[in-house]
């Protein structure tokens, strides 16, 4: 998978749904991403998680309590997905690392609109689960030291790492949120995105 260069998408080590006397939760966490994907989150209903993974209606609340919680543990699955694309984008940058991480949060939003909007809801909402929360820190620390990094190397201006950054992540997530609104017309969406974030990096965003 390589970010940069609009590959298919990041699910290629990302376990398929089924139950072949392996892990349950896992496999129904991997039956409801396939749902979320084709659907979004009102598409992952209990029921059919179940029965995608091939087990009785009632066996995913061994695991889950309720599908509110059955969401969370995708979220998380849809988090360490987003913080692998993300460190593989700064990864392989070519120029500014900052414009690439910028980029690769725009082209997973285009690539997966649904991961995206349940990360919206259940990550950069209001609440955040308290199990995502370390997985979310990584992600932020992350961040924080790639601007830290641009600040040394004089791709970003000086001052505290963590409003840079979230005046960073602030333009990226704007960005995918109108492209995943539809406000940004799809078919010239990611070059729009590349020239917003190429006007931000040469002026030091």
């Amino acid at each position: 998978m390589n970010p940069g260069a609009g590959g298919g998408g990041s699910t290629q080590g990302m376990q398929r749904s089924g139950y072949h006397h392996g892990s349950l939760p896992s496999a129904l966490v991997a039956a409801a991403l396939e749902l979320l994907d084709e659907g979004g989150a009102e598409a992952v209903r209990v029921r059919e998680v179940a029965r995608r993974a091939g087990v009785s209606p009632g066996a995913p609340f061994r695991h889950f309590a309720d599908r509110e919680a059955l969401l969370t543990a995708v979220a998380g699955e849809v988090l360490e997905d987003f913080a692998a694309w993300q460190g593989e984008a700064a990864g392989a940058a070519e120029g500014p690392v900052m414009r690439a991480f910028g980029l690769g949060f725009v082209r997973y939003a285009i690539r997966h609109p649904h991961r995206f909007g349940l990360l919206r809801s259940r990550v950069f909402g209001a609440s955040q689960p308290e199990e995502l929360r370390p997985r979310l820190g990584e992600l932020e620390l992350l961040l924080n030291g790639l601007v830290v990094a641009a600040q040394r190397d004089g791709e970003l201006p000086p001052g505290d790492p963590e409003v840079v950054a979230l005046g960073a992540q602030a333009l990226v997530y704007g960005l995918a949120q109108m492209i995943v609104d539809g406000f940004l017309p799809a078919e010239r969406a990611e070059s729009l995105a590349e020239q917003v974030l190429n006007t931000y990096a040469a002026t030091g965003y």
